[in-house]
């Protein structure tokens, strides 16, 4: 696990690779996935090159990597949770019905959004709501200050959701994760999505920054691609093929937790004094 040595160039490319906004604020390109079945693997660079070849007739990349010079971009979440960590217990313990609490942000522009996300595991299935937040915004709502009148209308009931979970948890933010996406994705009934994941980093933050630079970044030990398969329906059969082909072994991640256990072992934080077994 490097820490402060590998900084500036995590941070160097996370500001090259920064989404630019399309004629103003974008909905992130995955929420059009808002309910859909998802598999994780751990796979080498020499895997992920393989898969991303093995694509090509099948998907291209999404409109955010078609805009950047390297075909991706970074991601910035922070991750809320009660204090005594109940949401990380619960992915930690396998909970089959569960949900995480987050912020998200692809750039360090002030005038593009935040997006306040709930990401719900019901069994198989992940169903993510998430609403779009004024920067300037994000303080006030988390401190449980009066709701802004343009977040009145019927159609910020995520907002709202949102917020009741995190009175009800008593949450507060609790770590920042950073990462550089690859997406590719199609247009048909399935709504395949396949994303690879890179450089995934973390900060440990009480306070409602989401930032991509700034001091006290550490990578995490984990040098493997982080690949995602996203769709809507049907499995679809060129997927199983890949699979077979490429030996690609199924198997559950969380970053939110991965970047818990990475802060516990370098003592930035103690979930341990909460009985967490990590493994």
């Amino acid at each position: 696990m490097s820490g402060d040595s590998s900084q500036d160039t995590v941070e160097q490319r996370s500001q090259r690779h920064s989404i630019v906004p399309l004629g103003g604020p974008q909905i992130a390109a995955d929420g059009t996935l808002r309910c859909r079945f998802e598999m994780k693997y751990q796979i080498s660079e020499s895997k992920a090159a393989a898969v991303e070849h093995f694509i090509q007739p099948y998907l291209s990349p999404d409109r955010y990597c078609k805009l950047q010079p390297t075909g991706s971009y970074p991601i910035v979440s922070l991750y809320l949770d009660s204090p005594d960590l109940k949401l990380c217990r619960e992915s930690v313990t396998g909970k089959k019905n569960r949900f995480k609490l987050r912020i998200r942000g692809y750039n360090d522009d002030p005038a593009y959004p935040k997006f306040f996300e709930i990401k719900r595991r019901l069994n198989f299935i992940i169903i993510k709501d998430r609403q779009r937040v004024v920067p300037r915004d994000v303080a006030r709502l988390l401190s449980g200050g009066p709701l802004p009148e343009q977040y009145y209308s019927t159609e910020q009931e995520s907002l709202k959701q949102f917020l009741f979970y995190l009175h009800c948890l008593n949450a507060r933010p609790l770590i920042q994760v950073r990462y550089i996406r690859r997406a590719y994705e199609d247009n048909s009934e399935t709504r395949v999505r396949i994303t690879f994941d890179r450089e995934l980093s973390f900060r440990m933050c009480d306070q409602p920054t989401i930032t991509l630079g700034g001091p006290g970044w550490q990578r995490h030990s984990i040098n493997d691609v982080i690949l995602e398969i996203k769709f809507t329906s049907r499995f679809p059969a060129w997927i199983n093929r890949m699979a077979r082909c490429l030996d690609l072994k199924q198997q559950s991640f969380s970053k939110y937790v991965n970047c818990m256990n990475g802060a516990s072992s370098m003592r930035f934080c103690s979930p341990d004094s909460y009985g967490f077994d990590w493994d």
